[in-house]
Order: C-alpha cells, then sequence, then structure tokens
C-alpha cells in the first residue's frame, strides 16, 4: 500500500468531520472494516484501483458492501466518486486509523514472534514497550517463524530485537572474528 499526500489530506479532513459530529470512533471502525475487506479480497483491491471500471459502478458497489457505514465515511466515498480516486481508499483508511491514534495518544506496537502471543509474552513486551513510549499501546502481531523464539518489537522509529535469530547471528560474527 502506496501512501500518498492525497491519501493524508483526505484522512485529515475526513478525521476533522468525523470529530466535530462526534463520530471518530465510529468512522474509525469503518475505516478498520475498510482496511479488512481490501486486504482479505484481491478482487476488491483490484476493482477500485482498475482504470476501466466507471466511478459510479465502483460507488455502487462500496455501498453495497459497506452499507452500514456512519454518513461520514459514505461523504468520503462521494468524494472519491467525484475525483475518480477509489484505488486510494485502502491508503486513505490505514491512514485515517494512524491519525486517530496519534490524537488519542495511542501507538501501535509492532511485534514479530514465531508464534501467536501467549499472556505471559504480551505482559514482557507491554513492560518493554512502556520503557521506550510514555504513549498508550496497542500491541499489532506479526508471525514469522524465521525469528525461531522472543520477539522483535518495533515502536514508531525505535526497534529492540529479542530473537532468538538475532542472537545466533551475533554469536555467529563472535565467532568469525
Amino acid at each position: 500500500m502506496v501512501m500518498s499526500r492525497a491519501a493524508i489530506r483526505y484522512a485529515k479532513a475526513i478525521l476533522e468531520t468525523a470529530v466535530s459530529s462526534g463520530k471518530a470512533n465510529q468512522v474509525n471502525d469503518d475505516m478498520k472494516s475498510v482496511i479488512a475487506a481490501v486486504n482479505s479480497s484481491a478482487d476488491l483491491k483490484e476493482f477500485l484501483s482498475s482504470p476501466i471500471i466507471a466511478s459510479e459502478v465502483k460507488m455502487k458497489a462500496l455501498t453495497e458492501v459497506f452499507g452500514s457505514v456512519q454518513s461520514e465515511t459514505k461523504s468520503l466515498f462521494r468524494l472519491l466518486q467525484e475525483n475518480k480516486r477509489f484505488g486510494i481508499l485502502e491508503a486513505i483508511a490505514a491512514q485515517y486509523n494512524a491519525q486517530f491514534d496519534e490524537m488519542n495518544g495511542v501507538e501501535v506496537a509492532k511485534v514479530t514472534t514465531a508464534f501467536p502471543i501467549t499472556a505471559d509474552l504480551e505482559a514482557k513486551i507491554l513492560a518493554k514497550a512502556a520503557s521506550i513510549s510514555t504513549k498508550k499501546i496497542t500491541i499489532q502481531n506479526t508471525i514469522d517463524p524465521s525469528i525461531i523464539g522472543g520477539f522483535i518489537l518495533r515502536i514508531g522509529d525505535k526497534q529492540y530485537n529479542a530473537s532468538v535469530s538475532n542472537r545466533l547471528q551475533e554469536l555467529k560474527r563472535e565467532f568469525s572474528n
């Protein structure tokens, strides 16, 4: 997904509209469902970015797929239809979520583990995250068996690598010197 300046501007505009109408949380949920739908369906992603399909057809499909979304989200769809910018809908939704989290003092901690996070590991990760950031932390887990064990924690531009594969690489460098 490519982040464009246009996506950032659209997201900022919809966030301001949602905040002024008191529906920022509901619109955030709408944006999460848009991201989930586009990520789970390659056909939908291709459909939205296709220059061949008329924007009226795209608008009709979106109103059927996302029929229960807030009026602010529907107005975003109409605006994208007018400007023929449906291809950046996923980027707008992701940027909205990021701006919403920033507005509420929430930071996403991206955690890579070799297996799904257990409650014990989650407590360790949150403790380490608290030492890195003063904001409220939400965890986004990615599973990568190649790290063997432990975890890799990324918060903003900071990274803490407590993976077994990283430790093995460090040992390999020590022995090769």
